[in-house]
Parts: structure tokens; C-alpha cells; sequence
């Protein structure tokens, strides 16, 4: 006998074995639940970095978002944040505590909207890890160009799902996060289908990722990352006279061993008015490069007159001449310089940032004798496309020279070395960075750390990297392939449970 169609959206509405009425009751208040989830995958993030709780908070989710309304799903996706994101940001509040807790709502609110969009019926399972995997996109796109930090890929830099990051970016890692998630969600369930799909299909992206073409190597360039150490803290560090940064640089780089091939500074060593050539900085570093007879790639603040600067990373030939520069291109918002001045300027003080930096052009690439190098500056590499567009334009090796002297903790340098490992995936490119106080790192083309600085302390990192060519899959297909199938798995999610209903035809007539 064939059921009533109303019979058929009532019974493909009811939530999956163990998500009725009764199992609600014996569960904690969802939201409360939830910022404990999200705590749990907080601890996922550097500087902590146990991978595997990004997995196991995130697989606490779907069973929360069983059988509820859009509000409370919405509640679950806001608890989360707020467990996910106040450790995970906790650094913003050493510069301003009521900015930190809006930049926590905001990210919250992104989360909060992810979970909404996920069905309640048993299709969640399709639909989570869509959902989560455009909220990400849009937070790292806005507002004001996005913020990318705190991300569940950056939890699992080290882990084995990272490799997937030269198929499909740090969107397609985030989404092996979900997909294991609600694998291990659908085994605590006893779904055993679903649960073997779902983990069978992390299994075989993770290992088709390792034989994915990361590029080709090519000859050998032995680097010296150069930190002159030097104080740590906002207080500390904004109080350190620009001349006293520079005379531990060279004094660092006294320390640089015969035969290399280039060195390269962290950024803002040298803070100037006007264009660097023209000032006797510009003569040390001259004198460092001859010595050593390599390039030098050192960081440059140039002011451009009251209000402005330029943030650039400048290189230094071996005869001592410049010969090529970057200008920094993805500014830090109230950092670098205030979006919408005039409105801020009546509600906050601005004046810790009286100055805007002005934005730089098109992808980050130095010509240079040893070679074409791609460089992300400082918040640059948490960008990924920052470091697809050096590829793209040719770049054989990734530099970063970034500042994050002004952090007390190891929580922002720790994030920002996840982040650089990552792009060295995605690019399957060879990365050195350097740092004034740490973390200086140098990161072979597959993301394995080859060395590390200790935070404050005066050091040269000496290692032989490549220079690599060829390209990656995620360097030529970028994000919108992995977008397309996320917004894909959202909409069948929707989809799939009224396509049941409507394959019920009526019964001719009569009542049963």
C-alpha cells in the first residue's frame, strides 16, 4: 500500500535514530554543548596544535544540530564560535579588548550562519562540511579583505590532511576537517554506512593527495634568515628606537658563514622618511651585501609624508646597489591603516595608527640574481593567494619577512608558521622566513619545518633550500572548484528530502 504523501513528509522530517524528543532531553543545553565543542577544537590551534581535537570538537556538531529549528541551529553555530574563536583570537586583546570582542562577534556570527544553513534531517551530514567550507571563504574575504586567522586548517598544518593542501588549498583541508568530523560523528552513531563512506573518503583524498604533483625541484640556494632578537610585547616592542632594530641586524648578521647565497631580513628593520637610497641605512645594508657577496632582502617602512608610508621588502645586490622591491599589498586593517578614517576617527582614537599604509600592486615577486623569489609580507601569508599568485608569476622560492615582535605570546608567531608551512604545500615551493624576534623559520616544499628560531633571542638560520618550478594543482584551479562542490553539497543537502516527498504520487482518491 503506498503511503500518504504527508505521512511521507512527516516521517523524512523526523530527526535520525537518537535526535527525537527524549534524546533532546537528555542532552545539555545545545549552545552550552557547543562552546564546548568548540573549545575542544580551539586546542587544535598553534600554539597548542593537537590536531586531532579540531576532528573530534567539530564531530560534536551534527549530533547538536539534529532535529532543531533554524534558531537553535543558529545558537549551536554561535556557541561554537564563541568556544572556537575567543582562544583562538585571544591575542587581539593585548592591543584593544572592546576590538577584540567585535572581531570575536563577527567571527561568531560566520559560524553561527554555517550552522543555520545546514539541514536538521539526516542530510546534515552532506551539508556541514559545505556549509562550514564557504563561511570560511567569506571570512577570509570580508570584511576588509577577510581574516583568516584562528582557521581550522591552520590546526592541522602538521598533520596528515595537510598534504591535501597542494590539490585544494586550505579550503579543501578544512573540509577533510569536516568530513572526518562527521565520519567519526556518524560512528559514535552506529551508522556504519555512512561512517565508512565519510572516513573512506578522507582516506582516499589524503592519499591521492601525497602523489599529487607538487612541482620540480631545481639547483640548490644555501639562505641565511637573519634575528637580531630584541624585545617582545606591544609595550616593549613599540618603545624600541628603529636605530637600536637595525644595529642588532647587523650585528646578527656579522654571524652570517662564507658561501652564501642570499640573506634575508625580517621586515620593517629600516624605517625611513622618504625613499630608502637616499638614506645611510641604506649603506649598511649595502656594506652586508658586499660582504657576503649575495642579495639581501630587507624590510623597509618608507614615510610618504604626514599620513602615509610604504611597506616594502627591498633587495640589495651583491655589488651593494637596489635592484628590485615589493610593496606590501594586503595591508592590516586598524593596524596597518583605518579603513573609513573619517567615521573612526569620531568613535575610537586612532592615534596609535596615524598613519595609512599605502597598498602595493600585483603579485609579490623580487627579481634577483639567484633567481625569481615570491614574497609575503608578514600578514600576507595568511593569504593563499598571495602565495599562488608569486607561483603563478614565476616566484621558485616563498619568502616572508614579517614583525611579530608586538605579540607578548607565541600565539600569533606559532599561527603565522602554521600558515607559512601551509603555503609552501600549496604551492610546492621551498619557504624561508625571517623575523626580528621570532619565529624566523625556513620550510621545505612539502611543509616540513627544517628549522625554527627561539623567540627573542639574537640567531642566523643557515639551511640549503631549492629553487622549484612547475605548479601545483591548487596554483592552477585555485578555490573554485572545491567552492563549487561545497555550494553543491549545501544545495543537494536542501534538496535531497523534498525530492523524497515528491516521488510520492497522490493516491488516485479517497481516504486511508
Amino acid at each position: 500500500m503506498t503511503a500518504h504523501p504527508e505521512a511521507v513528509a512527516a516521517a523524512d522530517s523526523l530527526p535520525a535514530r537518537g535526535d527525537g524528543p527524549a534524546g533532546q532531553r537528555r542532552r545539555p543545553a545545545p549552545s552550552c554543548a557547543a562552546v564546548g565543542a568548540g573549545l575542544v577544537a580551539a586546542l587544535s590551534l598553534p600554539p597548542w596544535g593537537w590536531w586531532p581535537l579540531g576532528i573530534a570538537g567539530m564531530a560534536i556538531v551534527p549530533g547538536l544540530l539534529a532535529g532543531r529549528p533554524a534558531r537553535a541551529r543558529l545558537l549551536v553555530g554561535a556557541g561554537f564560535g564563541v568556544g572556537f574563536f575567543v582562544p583562538g583570537l585571544w591575542w587581539m586583546g593585548e592591543f584593544n579588548s572592546a576590538g577584540a570582542g567585535l572581531v570575536m562577534v563577527l567571527e561568531t556570527a560566520f559560524m553561527a550562519l554555517a550552522a543555520a544553513a545546514v539541514p536538521p534531517g539526516r542530510s546534515r551530514a552532506l551539508a556541514l562540511p559545505g556549509a562550514l567550507l564557504l563561511a570560511e571563504a567569506v571570512r577570509g574575504a570580508v570584511p576588509f579583505g577577510g581574516l583568516p586567522m584562528a582557521g581550522l586548517a591552520l590546526g592541522q598544518a602538521g598533520a596528515p590532511m595537510a598534504g591535501a593542501a597542494r590539490v585544494g588549498g586550505p579550503l579543501l583541508v578544512l573540509a577533510l576537517v569536516a568530513v572526518a568530523a562527521v565520519g567519526v560523528a556518524e560512528l559514535a552513531a552506529r551508522r556504519w554506512v555512512a561512517a565508512s563512506v565519510a572516513l573512506g573518503l578522507v582516506a582516499v583524498v589524503v592519499a591521492s593527495s601525497a602523489a599529487a604533483p607538487d612541482g620540480g625541484g631545481g639547483p640548490p640556494l644555501r639562505t641565511a634568515a637573519v634575528q637580531g632578537g630584541g624585545p617582545r610585547g606591544f609595550s616593549g616592542s613599540e618603545g624600541d628606537h628603529p636605530a637600536a632594530v637595525l644595529a642588532r641586524h647587523l650585528a646578527a648578521s656579522a654571524r652570517i658563514r662564507p658561501g652564501v647565497d642570499l640573506v634575508v631580513w625580517p621586515e620593517d628593520i629600516i624605517d625611513v622618511e622618504g625613499p630608502v637610497n637616499s638614506h645611510a641605512e641604506a649603506d649598511l645594508v649595502a656594506r652586508v651585501a658586499r660582504r657576503v657577496g649575495a642579495p639581501v632582502v630587507a624590510g623597509v617602512v618608507e614615510g610618504a609624508g604626514t599620513d602615509r608610508f610604504r611597506n616594502a621588502a627591498v633587495v640589495w645586490g651583491p655589488d651593494g646597489r637596489i635592484i628590485d622591491r615589493f610593496e606590501k599589498v594586503h595591508r592590516v586593517p586598524f593596524g596597518e591603516y583605518v579603513p573609513g578614517r573619517a567615521f573612526f576617527d569620531r568613535v575610537a582614537d586612532l592615534s596609535p595608527i596615524p598613519r595609512d599604509a599605502i597598498a602595493g600592486k600585483g603579485p609579490g615577486i623580487l627579481h634577483t640574481p639567484v633567481g625569481t623569489l615570491g614574497v609575503m609580507v608578514s600578514y600576507e601569508v595568511f593569504f593563499a593567494d598571495r602565495a599562488r599568485g608569486a607561483a603563478r608569476a614565476g616566484g621558485r622560492l616563498l619568502l616572508v619577512p614579517t614583525n611579530a615582535a608586538s605579540f607578548s605570546t607565541s600565539q600569533v608567531p606559532t599561527q603565522q608558521l602554521a600558515s607559512a608551512r601551509l603555503r609552501a604545500i600549496e604551492t610546492g615551493r621551498d619557504l624561508v622566513q625571517a623575523a626580528p624576534t621570532g619565529y624566523s623559520a625556513v620550510v621545505d616544499h612539502r611543509g616540513r619545518l627544517l628549522a625554527r628560531s627561539t623567540l627573542g633571542r639574537r640567531q642566523v638560520l643557515h639551511r640549503s633550500v631549492t629553487l622549484r618550478s612547475g605548479r601545483t594543482l591548487y596554483v592552477r584551479a585555485g578555490d573554485g572548484p572545491v567552492l563549487a562542490l561545497a555550494a553543491a553539497a549545501v544545495a543537494a543537502a536542501w534538496l535531497i528530502p523534498r525530492r523524497r516527498r515528491g516521488d510520492h504520487p497522490r493516491p488516485s482518491g479517497g481516504r486511508y
